[in-house]
């Protein structure tokens, strides 16, 4: 992975920020800080500022594990073309029988973990969190989920920060929401920026031609490309787009 903000680099966002780009941006831990509290979890006044900026140049989304309607209420300031929510089935892709399958999915995870402190359970309609960040004993907390979901039907476990994500198994990802709405949009090539397990699923698809793919903190495992060094740096990242989109157009 190389840090897409260091000096050699700059020329990578140079190219990006002269073509028809799509930038798309995962919300927790990329555009807004990770907290003890996720209903708390709020873009810094800077990011919105910027983003908004951001997206007024670029055609812009923001594809989240957050339910749809979650994150279109934290960043409707900004006007970015389209919120894509949980893990990307959320607008266009979610079906009856993926309701359904989450809707059996719930009794069975509330009675056996019904007795694991500072567990919660977040229904996301056509996805659960289970979340574990308000645990004692995280390590115990995270095996009991894992236990809870290993006999669910049709279940695909993604992990994250004090969180197991159940989603659908046959369901899209996020790397099949970006594609689509690049396509959608007519763009050559996207830019991606994730900081999550979640996110791997973009990083993983590996096209390089047409997608340039940034973690938020370098992780030796990750697929991703290229990082920035923390969230606070997405706000620099943002400022360079900006930047050389307006570089861009003063020569053009």
């Amino acid at each position: 992975m190389k840090d897409i903000l260091a000096h050699a680099n700059r020329q990578v966002l140079a190219q990006v920020a002269s073509s028809h780009v799509l930038l798309a941006f995962d919300y927790d831990g990329t555009l807004a800080p990770i907290v003890s509290d996720p209903d708390q979890a709020h873009m810094r006044e800077r990011t919105r500022e910027l983003l908004e900026r951001v997206a007024n140049a670029y055609p812009c989304i923001v594809i989240s594990g957050r339910s749809q309607e979650d994150v279109q209420r934290r960043v409707s300031e900004a006007g970015v073309f389209e919120v894509i929510g949980n893990h990307g089935l959320e607008p266009r892709c979610p079906r009856d029988t993926d309701a359904a399958q989450v809707r059996a999915w719930i009794p069975s995870l509330g009675r056996r973990l019904s007795r694991v402190p500072g567990v919660v359970i977040e229904d996301k309609v056509f996805s659960v969190a289970v979340h574990y960040r308000r645990s004692r004993a995280r390590g115990n907390a995270r095996s009991a989920i894992l236990r809870a979901a290993s006999v669910l039907d049709g279940v695909r476990v993604i992990g994250g920060k004090s969180v197991i994500n159940l989603v659908p198994r046959e369901g899209p990802h996020k790397g099949t929401a970006l594609e689509t709405a690049r396509e959608k949009l007519g763009c050559d090539v996207a830019l991606y920026v994730g900081d999550d397990e979640t996110d791997e699923d973009v990083f993983a698809l590996d096209d390089p031609a047409r997608l340039l793919t940034v973690r938020v903190r370098p992780k030796r495992t990750s697929r991703a490309a290229f990082y920035v060094q923390n969230q606070k740096s997405v706000d620099v990242l943002l400022a360079t787009l900006l930047q050389l989109r307006e570089e861009h157009w003063r020569n053009h």
